[in-house]
């Protein structure tokens, strides 16, 4: 029979703006216990805004832990409890690129680096766009430049090395093949199961399981 990977104490250790660190006691196969330490996050939304051209809306953005820009979807957090991810995908998409879309439906759902962090990404594609406003940003997005890629430049890019974003690799490459094949998008409304939900919980006061220490 399958393992139950049961956590018998958990301790948060870092406690950041859009991120939480926690150590977790999980019972391994033989008996044993091992330490795993997760990154906890509020999960993201990121949108392949194809136009009539088929032309896919890439934003390019300074991304400190890479010390670079990197050619991106437009995207952001899941950061307003309870919202759903088709809104938010729809304010990101005004916010990052002055754009509006008529059609959505669901690309591809991923959990980025399950290995250490429990971040997962809804990747919508939106057609159907309009320019609207861009409201006022900044820090980073202050620097951001929108640029319209055909799509199949945007592949031979991800292929080339030179669209590295693990979000825009997935879903410029899904795009492509939902294209190729004909297949159509999921519904927005397909339950997105592997949203993240400790970090939001904690933030709300809603304990996450197990012993929990702030510390």
């Amino acid at each position: 029979m399958a393992h139950d990977f049961t956590v018998t104490h958990s301790e948060l250790l870092i406690s950041a703006p859009i991120i939480g660190v926690r150590r977790d006691r999980v019972t391994m196969p033989g008996g044993g216990e091992a330490a795993r330490e997760i990154v906890e996050h509020f999960g993201a939304v990121a949108v392949v805004a194809l136009d009539g051209e088929g032309r896919v809306a890439l934003v390019e953005q300074y991304r400190h832990s890479v010390g670079r820009r990197l050619l991106e979807l437009p995207a952001g957090l899941l950061d307003i409890a309870d919202e759903p991810a088709l809104e938010c995908a729809r304010r990101e998409l005004r916010e990052e690129a002055g754009l509006a879309a008529e059609n959505w439906g669901v690309l591809v759902d991923l959990v980025t680096s399950p290995g250490f962090a429990d971040e997962a990404v809804r990747v919508f594609l939106a057609t159907g766009l309009s320019q609207v406003e861009r409201p006022e940003v900044a820090d980073e997005e202050a620097d951001m430049t929108l640029t319209w890629v055909p799509l199949d430049t945007a592949r031979r890019a991800v292929l080339e090395g030179r669209i590295v974003n693990s979000i825009a690799v997935s879903g410029i490459l899904a795009a492509g093949a939902a294209l190729e094949s004909g297949e159509q998008p999921r519904s927005v409304d397909d339950p997105f199961d592997v949203r993240p939900t400790a970090l939001a919980s904690r933030r709300r006061g809603v304990g996450s399981g197990g012993d929990m220490k702030r510390i």
